[in-house]
């Protein structure tokens, strides 16, 4: 009933299962598939999002089954578990909307406890859309156990070269005028084609990619479609994969290094990715004990260029750039050019530089990825910003499509429905800088996505002309002039609360500030008179996300011992 000597693979089952004392948790697993041998085997937890809540994750289930049998083959045992996943495409806009970051503090909690609980010895989790995927790498770094991600995949394009930012981009125009309801209609009915994460390089696709330079996946496991043998071989190799991970006892704090951060930021940058990715990446690292911080961004941004040509901003789809290689190309180009630590370890086992050594060029006369010498933009479209409208940072997303300078009157509100509905209704006009507060982790809490307002702005024809700020968050999706994370929130008392309609705003993206026309001393008469308003929600998971989360400059992270 043990292993003689004990196998140092299994010192987290080995407890649960081995020896006369544990015939009951035996006679448990004997009654979901266990036999005799299994019990010798290293125990791999597949952490799998697999609902069908959303078609992001609708296939994932099949991926999971394929993780399983992969670790099997390999001699460990495969043990398939559910976490959650919340669709960001079918609430944003709405009060549920509010449940999305706070989902990726559910997921990370639930791996860890259903594999603290059950002593796996290495897991696989599976994820595929915007908050499961960093969920998933918090738990995992949390338990610091032999683990792999694996990305569950993008979607393939709708009818006309479409997706989900073309449905929403679509509502508005219609509020413009400019498309009837049998044209949004039809857009509606055919641009999600099917199971995959939202195809461009959105925040889904942000992430895998960045946990893949991270070294958290396996090569290529980010640039795949959903729907592909490719994606289910990646899957089954991830399953083996643990098996050499614990033979070896690499886990994820051998990965997770500063340097391997710095990797998954500069690939990040090159990409043109999400907003997001800085809420995410820092807390990631916070969760495997490296400090990271917005300056960190800022000075990887200040010698990495941005090369993808992806949507929002861009013309191209995750699918097109899979195509040609996905992003093992790019990075080979990024480490030759010195931008990325080849020598950090990854789950390989091999390093970083190892993994591309045989990585071949993209092909000769593709659109998608600029030559390093010809970059589409010199330095990062992340900027993070300060000024006394954000003491403690904010994150812009600033392609230079939309300029890089923006000063406008503020038009305030207190919720994203309000900003919502004045730019239907052709209230918020050219010149106008809207400002949404009180949508901070604390404040809305959850720091909903502000999608829908900035595809209205869009849609509208106003993407150059009006600017948007906000203690909320952005979609990956969302492009156009756009400030969000900006801290200290406006529930906190931040400078954001103290605005009202009128008062002078610049955005400046070469200078890095975020800043109103206002003396300290008229800020500080404001803020004497301003009183915090009662919180939303007393009771239930908004309430205590609300009381335990870190501000958005830190990750708004639940776990914080401060």
């Amino acid at each position: 009933m043990s292993d003689t000597p004990q196998d140092p693979r299994r010192r987290h089952s080995a407890p649960v299962v081995d020896g006369v004392g544990k015939s009951a948790s035996r006679a448990m697993l004997r009654a979901v598939g266990f036999n005799d041998a299994d019990f010798t085997r290293p125990q791999v937890g597949i952490a799998s999002t697999w609902s069908r809540v959303t078609p992001c994750n609708s296939h994932i289930g099949e991926l999971a089954e394929q993780a399983s049998a992969g670790a099997d083959a390999a001699g460990g045992k495969g043990v398939i578990f559910n976490t959650i996943t919340i669709s960001d495409g079918i609430a944003n806009g709405t009060e549920g909307m509010k449940y999305s970051l706070v989902s990726r503090e559910v997921i990370a909690d639930s791996i860890e406890t259903v594999a603290g609980c059950e002593g796996f010895d290495g897991l696989v989790a599976i994820g595929g859309c915007d908050k499961n995927m960093p969920g998933c790498l918090i738990g995992l770094a949390r338990l610091d156990r032999p683990s792999v991600f694996v990305y569950g995949g993008t979607i393939l394009p709708g009818e006309g070269h479409t997706d989900i930012v073309s449905v929403f981009e679509a509502m508005g125009a219609h509020s413009r005028g400019d498309l009837d309801l049998i044209d949004v209609k039809r857009i509606e009915e055919t641009a999600i084609p099917g199971p995959g994460a939202c195809g461009g390089m959105y925040t889904a696709n942000t992430m895998a990619s960045a946990i893949e330079a991270l070294g958290m996946s396996l090569p290529g496991s980010s640039a795949q479609n959903a729907v592909s043998q490719t994606k289910r071989d990646d899957s089954r190799a991830a399953g083996e994969a643990v098996l050499t991970l614990l033979e070896r006892d690499i886990t994820p704090s051998d990965i997770m290094t500063r340097e391997a951060f710095e990797n998954a930021i500069t690939v990040v940058i090159a990409l043109g990715g999400s907003t997001n990715a800085v809420l995410h990446l820092i807390a990631m690292a916070d969760a495997i004990g490296v400090s990271l911080s917005l300056d960190d961004f800022t000075a990887i941004g200040k010698r990495v260029p941005v090369l993808a040509d992806l949507r929002p901003s861009g013309q191209y789809m995750m699918s097109e750039l899979v195509e040609i290689g996905g992003i093992q190309p790019l990075m080979k180009t990024l480490l030759d050019a010195g931008l990325l630590h080849g020598d950090c370890l990854t789950v390989t086992g091999a390093t970083l530089a190892e993994n591309l050594a045989e990585v071949v060029p993209y092909p000769e006369g593709q659109a998608i990825i600029a030559p390093l010498e010809a970059p589409l933009k010199a330095q990062s479209h992340l900027r993070v910003l300060h000024g006394n409208l954000a003491p403690e940072g904010a994150v812009a997303k600033i392609t230079g499509k939309e300029g890089t300078r923006f000063s406008g009157r503020a038009r305030v509100f207190g919720s994203e429905e309000e900003a919502q509905a004045r730019i239907n209704d052709g209230s918020v006009v050219a010149g106008d800088v809207v400002v949404i507060r009180y949508e901070g982790p604390r404040g809305g809490p959850g720091m909903r996505e502000m999608l829908t307002p900035t595809s209205a702005i869009m849609g509208r024809g106003l993407g150059s002309e009006v600017a948007l700020i906000t203690d909320g968050r952005f979609s990956g999706g969302s492009h156009g002039f756009v400030v969000g994370h900006v801290t200290p929130e406006a529930f906190d008392g931040g400078p954001l609360a103290l605005l009202e309609d009128g008062d002078t705003i610049t955005i400046d993206a070469e200078a890095d500030t975020l800043d109103v026309a206002l003396t300290v001393e008229e800020l500080e008469r404001r803020h004497a008179a301003w009183q915090r308003p009662a919180p939303r929600y007393t009771r239930g998971v908004l309430a205590k996300y609300a009381r335990m989360v870190s501000s958005a400059s830190t990750g708004a992270v639940t776990d914080r011992p401060d």
